[in-house]
């Protein structure tokens, strides 16, 4: 019997399949923005358990990984993938977001395969341009501590005044600081690629200040809602 439908020759069928991958891998992008988006604006609308309003104003650049994937019993695998937007150099508002990679480091003690969300700011220049490098590690290559939480909570106490990162993250509605050390933080130039149409490393997204993609829009709002000028 006949079929009905035309057959693809071996080099159209792969170009469909690979057409197809790249769409699923941008959508997978733009749900991760939107994500790193909402667990900024739960995080700071919760009124005594989010990060201190003193040390955001006066953070250099954010970092949101949502959805950090982690395992095993205390010391395991972790790998996720997030954002980072700093301020803008014309004085008002933040970057449009690079992405970046985390991978490894020592979490606290946090049982289970769950999934956490992170969130890190970067409190220095001498952070802010480590953060830029293709690759550095946490309490490595900079300093890296707890943050305190809470609205006015404890924002001048020594880690933060040494610290060149804070961190924090959000495991099944705990939200805590946490200092990360040994996590290796990376740039994902695959998502770049994807979310900016060419291949741009994240020092040149964050100094350049490309057009932001469309599905960056909420992130950078949310930014700007909470904090739009560096104090």
């Amino acid at each position: 019997m006949r079929t009905i439908f035309p057959v693809l020759r071996w080099p159209a069928a792969l170009a469909v399949v690979c057409a197809l991958h790249a769409q699923q891998a941008r959508n997978e992008d733009a749900e991760r923005l939107e994500r790193a988006a909402v667990v900024f604006q739960e995080i700071m609308d919760s009124p005594d358990k989010g990060i201190p309003q003193e040390l955001l104003n006066k953070a250099h650049c954010a970092v949101i990984v949502p959805g950090l994937k982690k395992g095993a019993f205390i010391i395991g695998a972790k790998y996720g993938r997030g954002f980072v937007s700093c301020r803008s150099r014309k004085g008002v508002g933040w970057t449009a977001p690079a992405a970046v990679r985390i991978e490894g480091g020592s979490f606290g003690l946090q049982i289970g395969g769950s999934e956490i969300d992170v969130i890190m700011l970067v409190m220095n220049e001498r952070g802010a341009q480590r953060l830029l490098s293709s690759k550095f590690t946490l309490g490595g290559d900079a300093s890296v501590a707890a943050g305190p939480v809470g609205r006015t909570a404890a924002a001048q106490t020594d880690a933060y005044m040494t610290a060149e990162i804070l961190s924090w993250s959000r495991s099944r509605g705990l939200f805590a600081g946490v200092s990360l050390h040994g996590a290796t933080l990376r740039q994902d130039l695959d998502v770049n690629r994807r979310l900016y149409g060419k291949t741009l490393e994240n020092r040149e997204i964050i100094e350049s200040e490309p057009p932001p993609p469309a599905a960056a829009k909420r992130l950078m709002e949310t930014l700007n809602k909470h904090s739009s000028r560096k104090s």
